[in-house]
């Protein structure tokens, strides 16, 4: 249905019109820490429909090598729908969408906990993001506060696709002016699921085999194995633009004039947005890893170290923590390994590994009760599970 409207010409008006200074509205967005009340749910505006040129786009721009996000008759011919939407996009979106509502005020992301891909994401769904404000820490006067918080997406049906719960530092609204208000009315529900199940295809009998390389089958992986990815990745101006190809809208990430407003060591070029570190490093250790997973099961304990500014080479390293044989029926032909992700900047894996050794795998975090120094190469650290295909 459409219908046909006729309205009247438009006249120039601007110079009929006064102009009064004193008549100016400063819309601002993201949340002092006052405003993080626990149990208040935002709904992200927005929404995002993920189409097959932007999945595609994205999975080769973050060095993705796994053909679930490459090859549509590869995801085909494991069960899947259609081309499989890769997770680091889902979760760079999900989160991207509530930055407007979370963190567009937030002076630092603190940690990422209990991320679980719950649903695959095809070409043409539409994602929605909803946050639950779980806590919020005040550490007295003068102090940046923190607040805890979940966040999902759930696409078109209702299905919630990606959870996970993060630590963001806001500082206080003094006396500033407060923020958007929360919308009247009921509040929006907040789907998260416990104890969640993983929506998995029946994964035929046979599927192809010669499209991925030699060693990132399950049985290729032991406990305590590091592997060291080969290459680097510089970063360029280009994640200026990539920032918002997400969704994300925080100044510091593509506004010059606003990073370099910033005092103390945040000011200066626009910080690349975390995320997006995150895609390129685990995209670097995609043929190592992830070339054989049919499913990207979640992180957690995910901390960025040090930023990432235009110009930084980035590089990764694994550690195998874990390993075990999938739940159930799915035992005989898949295992789940359990991975350290590593990422350092403006040096190479292999030589960031023979400076630091051991101290590259310690959480930053616990290293001043251990008394070791922090590691200032390392930008990034989180654990990692991935549903890997077994070679028999």
């Amino acid at each position: 249905m459409s219908q046909q409207v006729r309205f009247k010409p438009q006249a120039e008006l601007a110079a009929t019109i006064p102009v009064n200074v004193e008549k100016v509205r400063h819309p601002h967005y993201g949340r002092y820490l006052e405003e993080f009340v626990p149990g208040n749910v935002f709904a992200h505006p927005r929404g995002f429909t993920f189409l097959p040129s932007q999945m595609e786009a994205f999975a080769r721009t973050y060095l993705q090598c796994n053909p679930l996000y490459l090859n549509a008759e590869y995801a085909r011919a494991h069960g899947f729908a259609d081309l499989v939407a890769s997770p680091q996009m889902v979760f760079n979106v999900v989160l991207s969408l509530g930055v407007q509502n979370d963190s567009e005020k937030a002076m630092a992301n603190l940690g990422y906990y209990d991320a679980q891909f719950l649903q695959p994401v095809y070409p043409t769904d539409t994602i929605r993001a909803f946050t639950k404000v779980m806590d919020r820490k005040d550490r007295g006067a003068g102090k940046p506060g923190i607040a805890t918080i979940r966040t999902l997406g759930v696409n078109q049906h209702g299905a919630v696709v990606l959870q996970y719960e993060r630590k963001i530092m806001v500082a206080g609204r003094g006396d500033r002016p407060a923020t958007t208000p929360l919308p009247t009315g009921p509040m929006a529900e907040f789907p998260w699921v416990e104890e969640a199940c993983v929506s998995l295809p029946d994964f035929p009998a046979s599927t192809p085999s010669r499209l991925t390389g030699p060693n990132s089958w399950f049985e290729d992986f032991s406990v305590g194995e590091i592997i060291v990815h080969a290459n680097g990745r510089t970063i360029t101006d280009e994640h200026l633009a990539l920032t918002y190809a997400v969704g994300n809208t925080h100044p510091l990430h593509f506004d010059r004039v606003f990073s370099t407003g910033l005092s103390g060591k945040m000011s200066g070029d626009p910080i690349v947005y975390g995320g997006l570190v995150f895609a390129w490093l685990e995209g670097l250790a995609s043929r190592d890893v992830s070339e054989n997973s049919v499913w990207e099961m979640g992180f957690t304990e995910g901390y960025h170290t040090q930023p990432a500014t235009t110009g930084d080479t980035v590089a990764a390293l694994s550690r195998v923590l874990a390993i075990e044989d999938a739940p159930g029926e799915l035992a005989s032909r898949f295992g789940v390994v359990t991975f350290q992700l590593i990422g350092v900047k403006n040096i190479s894996a292999a030589q960031a590994l023979s400076t630091h050794g051991e101290d590259l795998f310690i959480k930053e975090n616990d290293k001043k009760d251990l008394g070791k120094e922090k590691v200032g190469d390392k930008i990034f650290e989180i654990e990692r599970r991935l549903l890997i295909k077994k070679r028999g």
